[in-house]
């Protein structure tokens, strides 16, 4: 399956060594250029590339509108590179010169300041949607459905694109839950779906401030984790209206700001 690959291993059984062979998610590293200059170079799980630097763009708050972008491509001698083509006279937030590397596990890494995000994030706050809470234990399930890299290698995070009654929109895997969440909000982008009122975005592990502020870029009002959130991701939350949902596994779970979106 593209995204693993097949290795030689040995296994203990009944205290013996005995060969064998195991599936491994691939890890490697994405160059993103934009109008030819580099501006993040992040590691991934090879597979929608495209998707995942449309959805870094609009999520980093690099591009104002996902309309900016004019063509993404992979560069011809490198499919570890892809080069941002954006619209003469865009409005563009350069981020300044310094080693922006976003790895798999930390996104934030390479930010000027935190602050420096909260001021970019909208605020959700005028998102009127509900969502029923039998609506919301179901969704676990059906992300986990879907996640047919995971059942080979047992080794990424997921993030699934959910509307209020329960359809699942779309599901992207990835060595690096950030680069997940990215490649969720770049199939939004590149199909035109910008922004993403009245959605719910659920991701397989915890949900830090990096997650919270992705999901707010693409202004979506409900984010959920299947593990727990982060002190900083509780107050942006707060702070931008957002509603952020925990420890979701499911008929229980907690509710750490905007309950006012769970129809009971």
């Amino acid at each position: 399956m593209p995204g693993s690959e097949q290795i030689d291993v040995s296994r203990v059984r009944k205290q013996r060594l005995e060969d064998g062979v195991a599936h491994v998610v691939v890890e490697e590293p994405l160059e993103m250029r934009l109008d030819g200059a580099s501006v993040a170079v992040t590691m991934r799980t090879p597979g929608h590339d495209v998707e995942l630097v449309a959805g870094f763009m609009v999520s980093e708050g690099i591009v104002s509108d996902a309309g900016a972008l004019v063509a993404i491509a992979h560069c011809d001698e490198n499919q570890n590179v892809v080069d941002v083509r954006t619209a003469p006279g865009a409005r563009l937030r350069i981020p300044a010169p310094r080693n922006f590397f976003a790895s798999s596990s930390c996104g934030v890494c390479g930010k000027a300041s935190i602050e420096e995000v909260r001021q970019l994030v909208p605020e959700v706050r005028g998102d009127g949607v509900r969502v029923a809470p039998a609506v919301l234990a179901q969704m676990p399930d059906l992300l986990r459905e879907q996640q047919a890299l995971f059942d080979e290698t047992g080794a990424l995070h997921a993030a699934g694109l959910f509307t209020r009654q329960g359809e699942l929109l779309c599901v992207r895997e990835d060595v690096g839950r950030h680069n997940a969440v990215d490649k969720v909000i770049g199939w939004a982008a590149l199909s035109e779906r910008l922004p993403l009122a009245g959605h719910v975005l659920l991701v397989s592990g915890r949900t830090g401030f990096e997650i919270a502020q992705k999901a707010l870029m693409a202004c979506i009002p409900v984010l959920a984790g299947i593990s727990g959130p982060s002190s900083l991701a509780v107050e942006l939350a707060r702070e931008s209206g957002m509603t952020l949902i925990a420890f979701l596994r499911g008929p229980e779970m907690t509710v750490c700001a905007g309950a006012e979106r769970i129809e009971t």
